[in-house]
């Protein structure tokens, strides 16, 4: 006999949508059948579509600026990411040079996230490193880590990696199964004026600087081979480049993030009202650089926020200098990139990222596979209401809905029941497997 039986929903299985039926075993998925078993329990889903619980690959909950931390740490955060279907996170360490500081910010990280209320995975994170890389790798490895991010800019403040030290990380990435993820802009196109204003951001770090890393780095991928993961790629420019220069490589060696900002909002939103709000790096693309984007989209292998959420005071002033970049979105990621992508959506939110992150009994509704199940009531002629996050304002509030997640479920157990919010405590996921 099954603990649970959940009848008559619309479930996203084997890639599309048929009426079926899940029955739970332990915290798994023991079988998806149309027949009828015996259970405990069960849950009606008649209304619902059901979705694997998604993985948001890209947050930065309580992350360190200097003199301000991102305003979400990691309960506010992922009490946001339950209202938006989100099972699982990946955050990131704080960046370090070396493997004995690496074990450090692994440490001091794995505590702050004993608050989270989803599943939880990290990146490593790189800086300038002064150690063995070799070492670096396998340290990250044996605390079950395999994807690794990096700078290609910020020399500012000590966190670039060189081209050389990204080879070698390239190399190593083949020789031990793992990913480097790169934050792709280049470094000396990037301005720092000290005189620039907000809406001057995107000629501070112009499209050519994310065109032309982005074309260096996989001309290293193919010439060295290996694995790399760019993050939040922002124009439809830089992922037309990609494509007619790099077209055997591109999402089989060379996986492109994107982020729902960089298709729902312009360089324009900067010079209007309150544009200091949607101040972010990379920054925000021209209205033809969205369009281009759009059109490519296809080509985007995994969705991710960079939720990284801050006040109105703290974006407060006309300088730019000084201003932190970033924004928040996880509580509406699905809602705003079914707009552009329908049900293709899923899959990049999920199984893909479950995939190239090596989160192994995720992003699927399969036998064996964690029972975490999001279930998304469709509505049509909504609009987006406030999150449930610790920020004084949210950039999609008033866009139009696509519907709501009613209800939200890890390894078998309801984290949000009618659109209330349960106990739950997430757990530390290893991460394992091959690309």
């Amino acid at each position: 006999m099954f603990d649970l039986l959940i009848k008559n929903g619309t479930v996203f299985h084997n890639g599309s949508f048929e009426v079926t039926n899940i029955y739970l075993q332990d915290g798994k998925i023991a079988l998806v059948s149309e027949t009828i078993h015996e259970a405990k329990k069960a849950f009606d889903a008649a209304g619902y579509e059901v979705l694997p619980g998604l993985i948001d690959p890209h947050v930065h909950f309580d992350l360190e600026l200097g003199l301000i931390r991102s305003r979400d740490d990691f309960a506010s955060g992922s009490c946001s990411a339950i209202y938006g279907g989100v099972t699982t996170i990946i955050d990131f360490l704080e960046p370090t040079s070396n493997a004995k500081d690496l074990e450090m910010a692994f440490r001091r990280r794995m505590e702050e996230a004993k608050m989270c209320h989803v599943d939880y995975h990290f990146h490593a994170t790189i800086k300038a490193p002064d150690g063995d890389l070799e070492a670096y790798v396998l340290k990250m490895k044996e605390l079950g880590m395999r994807t690794l991010k990096l700078f290609t800019t910020y020399s500012d403040s000590g966190r670039r990696t060189s081209d050389e030290h990204i080879i070698e990380l390239l190399k190593l990435s083949k020789k031990h199964e793992i990913l480097i993820m790169a934050h792709v802009e280049n470094d000396d196109m990037i301005d720092l004026n000290p005189r620039f204003t907000y809406n001057e951001l995107p000629k501070s770090r112009p499209t050519i600087s994310e065109v032309s890393e982005a074309l260096k780095l996989a001309g290293f991928v193919k010439a060295y081979g290996g694995y790399l993961y760019m993050v939040h790629l922002s124009s439809g420019a830089t992922l037309q480049a990609l494509l007619e220069n790099y077209p055997d490589i591109i999402n089989r060696h060379f996986f492109i993030e994107s982020c729902p900002q960089y298709f729902m909002f312009t360089a324009k939103t900067l010079k209007g009202k309150n544009g200091q709000l949607y101040t972010c790096a990379p920054p925000l693309r021209s209205i033809e650089e969205v369009a281009l984007l759009r059109r490519l989209k296809d080509h985007v292998y995994t969705l991710g926020t960079d939720h990284c959420a801050f006040n109105t005071k703290d974006k407060r002033g006309t300088l730019l200098k000084g201003k932190p970049l970033g924004i928040g979105g996880i509580e509406h990621s699905y809602n705003v990139m079914y707009q552009v992508y329908g049900e293709d959506a899923i899959m990049r939110m999920s199984s893909r990222v479950a995939k190239v992150m090596k989160l192994p009994n995720k992003g699927e509704i399969k036998a064996g596979f964690d029972a975490d199940l999001s279930f998304f009531k469709a509505t049509q002629g909504q609009v987006i209401k406030k999150h449930h996050g610790r920020t004084d304002y949210d950039l999609y509030e008033g866009l139009p809905s696509s519907g709501s997640f009613d209800h939200v479920m890890i390894r078998g157990q309801f984290v949000l029941k009618d659109k209330k919010l349960l106990e739950s405590t997430g757990c530390w996921l290893v991460a394992g497997g091959e690309l």
